[in-house]
């Protein structure tokens, strides 16, 4: 009994400790508030607007270019018009499988989260020319790119616990650690380096295309 009015001693002295940490810091910004004439707060609210416009004309710029929709496309040529257009692309290579349907799933999410990508499929097999020259040997493939150059991938389901059953928050922090989406709030991108293979132009490379099924149909 001792040991347990100790214990939630401590927890009621730890409130109470950020509790008066939070009332502090809430009182130091009403004062920075309180210091600001009128002048000062007509030019914050002209900041925060032009802010504001600047925000909403990005994203009727993204909408406008197919952003907020998972897409299929169907040629090497409009895949290089995709990755011109668009800043920030990620690019499913699939077919007709399960852990293919499983990374349809969680894109169909994330593509309305994260209007700042562009998220598109191709079917590797009606593609062979575009896989090779990407150097593409297992599906599911996530190619990655940040302004027209693949930067990563993402090979299967390895780096996603090598089970289909990963979440979508799981994806979203491997997509948001290689900079191809925004990171989501509260949960920063912890610093990355890309490895050799992943600094290829998009328009490098070849090599002989081979489907892989280690995860299964």
């Amino acid at each position: 009994m001792a040991a347990n009015a100790a214990v939630q001693k401590v927890v009621e002295e730890s409130l109470v400790t950020v509790a008066k940490a939070v009332e502090e810091q809430l009182d130091d910004e009403i004062a920075k508030l309180d210091m600001l004439d009128d002048d000062d707060l007509e030019r914050l609210r002209e900041r925060r607007l032009l802010q504001m416009k600047k925000q909403a004309s990005q994203r009727q710029q993204w909408l406008a270019q197919g952003h907020g929709e998972y897409q299929e496309i169907f040629s090497e040529k409009e895949f290089f018009a995709v990755a011109k257009t668009s800043d920030r692309v990620i690019c499913h290579f699939y077919r007709e499988n399960w852990p293919c349907k499983v990374v349809d799933k969680h894109l169909n999410i994330l593509t309305k989260q994260h209007l700042e990508t562009k998220f598109v499929k191709m079917n590797a097999e009606k593609t062979p020319f575009l896989t090779e020259k990407l150097k593409i040997f297992m599906l599911p493939t996530l190619a990655l790119v940040k302004k027209g150059k693949v930067v990563d991938y993402v090979v299967g389901f390895d780096e996603l616990g090598g089970k289909d059953d990963f979440s979508t928050e799981e994806l979203e922090d491997r997509l948001a650690k290689a900079g191809v989406i925004e990171s989501p709030e509260g949960k920063p991108g912890r610093a990355y380096a890309p490895t050799a293979q992943s600094k290829r132009n998009v328009r490098q490379g070849s090599s002989s295309y081979q489907d892989n099924d280690s995860e299964g149909d």
